[in-house]
């Protein structure tokens, strides 16, 4: 994790069942393909070099749905080895595997608090309460990491992502 930004979202919409994206969750995954390559937000800018999504389960492959324009688009291959109940093995693998400096992740609303924990930052500065909202989908959590590996900065950005001629911002 030396001298890495991890960036962190939610996985696209989701439908009022099933587990697969809504029409503007498949639109903002294809967004998603040019909003990340190469990420420009908040004065940074650099290209996202690793892919990380959820794990598929029963109720949602959208973490995985998310990210896979992204991956084609770029040519990145998207893991998928971990679930979203598993936040210190996703980030213990992070500490232990190459993966690049800049690795983007998709994972389920109600478990980034977790995922947070795990990687050392603070779910209360950065979500609303500490959870995040059900009916946000258009933030970025970025979190800095420096030369020994230690969270150096944590910031939380609204996408300027334009869907279907509109921005998403809440």
């Amino acid at each position: 994790m030396a001298d890495n930004t991890v960036l962190l979202i939610r996985h696209a919409e989701k439908p009022a069942s099933g587990p697969m994206l809504s029409g503007q969750g498949v639109a903002r995954a294809k967004a998603y393909a040019t909003y990340f390559e190469p990420f420009h937000e908040d004065g940074l800018r650099f290209a996202v070099d690793a892919l990380y999504a959820g794990a598929d389960s029963d109720n949602s492959n959208r973490p995985r749905l998310t990210l896979e324009p992204l991956g084609k688009s770029a040519g990145l291959p998207l893991h998928l080895d971990v679930g979203t109940k598993e936040p210190d093995k996703l980030v213990a693998l992070l500490r232990s595997d190459t993966h690049g400096i800049h690795p983007l992740i998709a994972w389920r609303h109600g478990q980034i608090p977790a995922l947070l924990n795990s990687f050392g930052a603070d779910p209360d500065t950065l979500l609303p309460g500490g959870r995040w909202p059900d009916e946000v989908y258009d933030w970025v959590i970025v979190l800095r990491f420096d030369h020994a590996g230690r969270l150096a900065g944590q910031s939380r950005i609204i996408e300027s992502l334009h869907i279907d001629g509109a921005t998403t911002q809440q």
